[in-house]
């Protein structure tokens, strides 16, 4: 028993010094038997204690502009070939977006994010966002993420001079399991996204979806890849398998699984954000306090077409947990 304790305490040590741990290491933390879970999740609170004590940073999403999406993605609810019966809209007026960063205050967020569905944002759709964004960081003390879909240079260009901080464009699989999840774009264009945002200077955000078939090999692979990318913030999603959409049905995760992956991300990204995103509700269950052990950072209120907990369990239980909100300070 002590030379187990010792191989996960062997692990944060490794991720402390900045040393990567190998393909093995990182399939023993998914692999850990249920009686065994609890060790790789100390394991990893050690190396987010070192980086964030016991803070936690909270992010609210506008879903501003919902369905009307060209491409097919199989997990969404919005894509083309998605036949969930969900609210289409075009992008929302400045107005409403402005309003949303105001209750995004209200909840104690740090961090607001503007989605919008759709492969890339046209001209318009870019010039609405910006504009909400310049009323937002002149009169709020809010750090905002966009997600916009695929940006040209130029367009990521814009969005850095309007205030943005961050931009969001998921990897969401590995390299390998991508084809059969989406076809009307790829990896590469993804990866392409995220290197044009870092030029452009804004923050880059990008991470995974979780339980769409993919081997643990594969999700160890794509911690590996959001290493290389340098994301500095990483949404960890846990498929959420929405009717209606080509992965209804679909339910291959359980809470002790998803703890673990959680510690995996934490282990190979020590000093990153670990964002615990979307699914975390219908997935974590119960269990979704032990996954601040892990994460520092947690989406409040709804996602993008399915409810969220309420802001205010999500207060309570970061307080039952001893931990504090981080508030925005910019």
């Amino acid at each position: 028993m002590l030379k187990k304790e010792m191989r996960w305490n062997d692990l944060a040590e490794k991720a402390l010094d900045g040393e990567l741990i190998t393909m093995e290491e990182g399939l023993s933390v998914l692999e850990a038997t249920d009686d065994e879970s609890l060790p790789p999740l100390q394991a990893a609170y050690k190396v987010r204690r070192y980086y964030y004590g016991q803070k936690v940073k909270l992010n609210l999403i506008i879903n501003a502009k919902s369905g009307l999406c060209p491409e097919d993605c199989g997990y969404c609810s919005q894509s083309v070939v998605s036949k969930a019966p969900i609210s289409k809209y075009p992008l929302l007026e400045k107005e409403i977006l402005v309003e949303g960063a105001r209750k995004a205050l209200e909840l104690k967020v740090g961090t607001y994010c503007i989605v919008a569905s759709g492969r890339s944002p046209t001209n318009k759709e870019l010039e609405q966002v910006i504009e909400a964004v310049e009323e937002i960081k002149g009169a709020m003390p809010l750090k905002i993420c966009a997600c916009l879909g695929i940006l040209s240079e130029e367009q990521a260009k814009r969005l850095k001079k309007a205030g943005v901080d961050r931009y969001n464009h998921n990897l969401n699989t590995s390299r390998g399991h991508f084809d059969r999840i989406t076809s009307t774009h790829t990896y590469e264009d993804r990866v392409a996204t995220v290197e044009k945002a870092k030029v452009a200077g804004i923050s880059p955000c990008s991470g995974v979806i979780i339980g769409m078939g993919e081997s643990n090999r594969e999700i160890v692979e794509m911690a590996f890849a959001l290493r290389e990318l340098d994301a500095d913030s990483i949404p960890v999603n846990f498929l959420n398998p929405i009717p209606g959409t080509p992965l209804e049905g679909k339910r291959d995760l359980n809470p002790r699984q998803c703890l673990k992956v959680l510690a995996l991300m934490r282990l190979v990204n020590p000093s990153k954000e670990i964002r615990i995103a979307g699914g975390r509700e219908v997935n974590l269950r119960s269990l979704q306090a032990l996954g601040l052990y892990a994460a520092n950072s947690v989406f409040v209120g709804d996602y993008l077409t399915t409810e969220g907990q309420e802001a205010m369990e999500d207060h309570k239980m970061i307080e039952d947990m001893g931990f504090e909100i981080e508030l925005c300070a910019l």
